[in-house]
This record gives structure tokens, sequence and C-alpha cells, in this order.
């Protein structure tokens, strides 16, 4: 199963929960007792909260993936490093090479390629929480550019 067809079940789901909850939380407001109001308003809110948050991911996969398709039809989406047989980089070539992909961004710190191949190299590191914000900052940077 691909990512997008994953996230894809998972928004459906999101949706199905969305209806299920909120018509309970109509039942709740409904009763007129203070308490189960208040938990017919947490209900109402909460799925909002879970869309916006799901709508934040799905948005970051798609410029992520948008940004990623554009280094790769420019030739700039091999970063050089030995891969395995599932086709992920070799960790251990991913940490040695981290530090050129670092010196490149800070050399370029205008540059969405240079951050977004900081990105990959983060990733391929096993970092995801700073492979994300170099994603991020990377588009960040390709949306002012446009």
């Amino acid at each position: 199963m691909s990512t997008k067809t994953g996230a894809l079940i998972m928004a459906a789901l999101l949706v199905v929960y969305v209806v299920l909850v909120g018509w309970r939380a109509v039942q709740f407001i409904g009763t007129g007792e203070p308490i189960a109001i208040a938990i017919g308003i947490a209900l109402i809110v909460l799925p909002i909260i879970a869309g916006w948050a799901l709508w934040r991911e799905l948005a970051f996969g798609m410029r992520s993936q948008a940004l990623v398709k554009r280094l790769e039809a420019e030739g700039g989406l091999d970063l050089g490093l030995p891969v395995r047989p599932s086709g992920r980089p070799e960790r251990s070539a991913a940490d040695a090479a981290f530090d050129g992909f670092r010196a490149a961004a800070e050399a370029a710190p205008d540059s969405w390629r240079a951050w977004l191949r900081l990105g990959l190299a983060y990733d391929a590191a096993g970092d995801r929480r700073r492979a994300r914000q170099a994603v991020r900052r990377a588009i960040e940077l390709d949306r002012a550019q446009h």
C-alpha cells in the first residue's frame, strides 16, 4: 500500500469518526443538561482540531512531494548515498555525509533545494523531526519565491 493510499484511508476514517462523533454531540447538546452540553461542545471542537491537523499533514505531504518531484526533474534528487535492497539509503553512509548537506544549506540559506536535500539527509540518517523541519523550511522558501 502506498503512502498516498494510507493517507486517503486515514482521511476517510477521520470523516466517519467526525460524522459519528458529531451525531453524538448533537444528542448530548439536545439533552439540555449543562454537563452533557459541555461534553457535546467538546465533541464538536475536538474533531475540528483533528481535521485541521489532518489537513496540515496532507498539505505538508503534497507540498513536499511536489518539491521532491521538481528536484528530481532538475536532477538534484540523488544524494549520492549507497542504498539498501529496499531502496532506502544506508544509515551509516547518511550519517557520514550529513555534514556536507548541512554545510550546503548553511551556505545557501535561501535555497529550497539545499534545505530539501538537508531534509532528505536527515530522513536518511533517521532524524524524522529535523527532517520535517528542514523540509518545512524548503516549502516556506519555495512559497516565498513564488
